[in-house]
């Protein structure tokens, strides 16, 4: 990331939660915070946390990402001999590099107080090849961080520490600055001639705009303290309401699910081993029907489906096999057909529909579900969806059970969504405290009233995937079957009775039909 020819970023975090949620948002990389760090655990950020401290929180942050994480490590914690001893611990947690600052330890914080002494260089220059000397895996990185610019001393100084501390071993520099404006940062990579990477820490001049930082030829931006901040303000918010309100009504829809707090921390993955190692019940499987090419994305589906467009960066495809596999999906098959090819994401197992351009949902499902008993999920290809769905799914007792938005207009613009559904009660805040069964009624093809739009994700157990296959084949022997989309087959199953329970979400979801989908994908990962 330093030394690519694009800007790089990375996301502070100062937790293994804070961590997950920087690599779901799309971040490649965490800057591990000494701020945030110290005042998670309120205290402040002058060395008042101890190395070994700060290392028992950063093992919990690399346990919980397989970001790179570049450590914010004030002044390396003492001389050398303290440094070299930090860096040998920090190679042992998996973490990609360290940052120190040229200050006298203990440190003060940048941002606070006037003319603050500097190291000296040599002596500053000891601990940057000691820490090299000293790391165990050759692309482990020691930033210096030069204080020249915050301590007053201006450009010409921030200069000559930083040649003598790449001179040093430094693989990059943190040039900064607590000054409003950016001027001094960039008259300072302008001189600099781009000899080694350069960091930037935009926190006090966050009014400039990132493309001034591309044409400087800085190599990366820390965005320092933001989760952190925003934590803060969230909680405050929180504790504000409940205070004066005395109830939870109206705090419910402005926090985050409790399933989203469980996926987070990895409890689903503990459920599927305690199936695979505690019992003799069948792995959950999944079938994710995406046969289609996705005529509303034009061009962008010229040489690939639907479901192999990018999002950050990422096939809408890969996302969902990512959160399957987090939610222990041990087998994962993708009904393929337009561009077949063009489908390559590592864990997949592809099941061709040949006819897809004359069939439907309901033929490649029958194509899929050929094998296995054990619990099934099944998804459009052209979702997104936060991976606590899949434990929403789990947690309900039909045999098969629908996610379905109460909030999705399922009559926009006029004319009614295909997946519009109708259900046994509408969503309200009382089925929420009551936590009453929900049921589908059916897919609505007509003016009958709608209760939400089913988004595309469902689960079924070993009974319900039976039941499921008996109704494909009997429309097979009908000759429905290449005519009927997964509402056909789901109504049919529940106009015969069957109690095919229904979730309701709010949110955290999108499909990916046009263009207009496609911008706003990233409001549902």
């Amino acid at each position: 990331m330093l030394t690519r020819p694009e800007l790089a970023f990375l996301m502070e975090a100062h937790s293994g939660l804070s961590a997950r949620i920087a690599e779901e948002a799309g971040f490649e990389g965490i800057w591990a915070s000494g701020l945030s760090m110290s005042a998670m655990l309120g205290v402040r950020d002058n060395n008042e946390l101890s190395w070994t401290q700060v290392l028992d929180m950063l093992e919990y942050m690399s346990d919980a990402t397989s970001l790179p994480i570049l450590v914010d490590g004030d002044t390396g914690y003492g001389n050398f001999n303290n440094f070299r001893r930090f860096v040998q611990k920090l190679c042992e947690r998996g973490i990609a590099g360290v940052c120190i600052e040229d200050k006298i330890f203990p440190k003060t914080n940048s941002f606070l107080g006037e003319n603050q002494p500097l190291a000296d260089v040599d002596e500053f220059c000891g601990k940057i090849k000691a820490g090299k000397d000293t790391q165990t895996h050759p692309d482990f990185t020691v930033v210096a961080r030069v204080e020249a610019l915050i301590a007053g001393r201006g450009v010409d100084e921030a200069l000559t520490r930083a040649h003598a501390y790449v001179e040093a071993g430094a693989d990059a520099i943190v040039i900064h600055s607590k000054k409003s404006t950016a001027d001094e940062i960039l008259e300072f990579c302008r001189q600099w001639e781009n000899r080694a990477p350069v960091v930037l820490i935009p926190t006090k001049y966050y009014r400039t705009p990132t493309d001034r930082f591309r044409d400087a030829n800085a190599a990366m931006v820390i965005w320092a303290n933001h989760n952190l901040r925003s934590s803060i303000q969230a909680m405050r918010d929180t504790c504000a309401k409940l205070k004066a309100q005395e109830t939870l009504l109206e705090v419910e829809d402005a926090v985050a699910p409790l399933a989203d707090v469980f996926a987070l921390a990895g409890a689903q993955e503990l459920e599927q081993a305690e199936k695979r190692y505690l019992s003799t019940r069948d792995p959950a499987r999944a079938v994710i029907l995406a046969a289609t090419r996705g005529e509303g994305l034009g061009e962008l589906t010229a040489d690939r489906p639907k479901c192999m467009v990018p999002v950050r960066g990422q096939s809408l495809l890969g996302r969902q096999v990512e959160a399957l596999g987090r939610h222990g999906v041990s087998e994962i098959s993708v009904v393929v057909g337009y561009r077949e090819d063009a489908v390559v994401v590592p864990g997949i197992r592809k099941v061709e529909n040949p006819a897809h351009a004359s069939s439907g949902e309901a033929r490649s499902l029958a194509l899929a579900l050929t094998q296995g008993e054990g619990d099934t999920i099944v998804s459009y290809g052209d979702i997104l969806y936060r991976p606590f769905f899949l434990s929403l799914l789990e947690e309900a007792q039909a045999d098969i059970v629908l996610l379905v938005d109460p909030q999705a207009d399922p009559a926009a613009g006029g004319q009614l969504l295909r997946d519009a559904v109708a259900c046994s009660q509408p969503h309200d805040a009382d089925l929420e405290v009551t936590g009453a069964p929900v049921f589908l009624t059916s897919f609505v093809t007509d003016g009958t009233a709608a209760n939400g739009t089913f988004i595309g994700l469902m689960r079924a157990n070993a009974e319900g995937v039976s039941r499921i296959r008996e109704t494909l084949a009997a429309m097979e022997v009908e000759g429905t079957l290449d005519t009927a989309d997964l509402g056909a087959v789901l109504t049919r199953l529940a106009g015969e009775g069957e109690r095919i329970g229904v979730v309701y979400v709010r949110g955290y979801w999108g499909n990916v039909n046009d263009l207009m989908d496609l911008a706003q994908a990233r409001d549902a990962v």
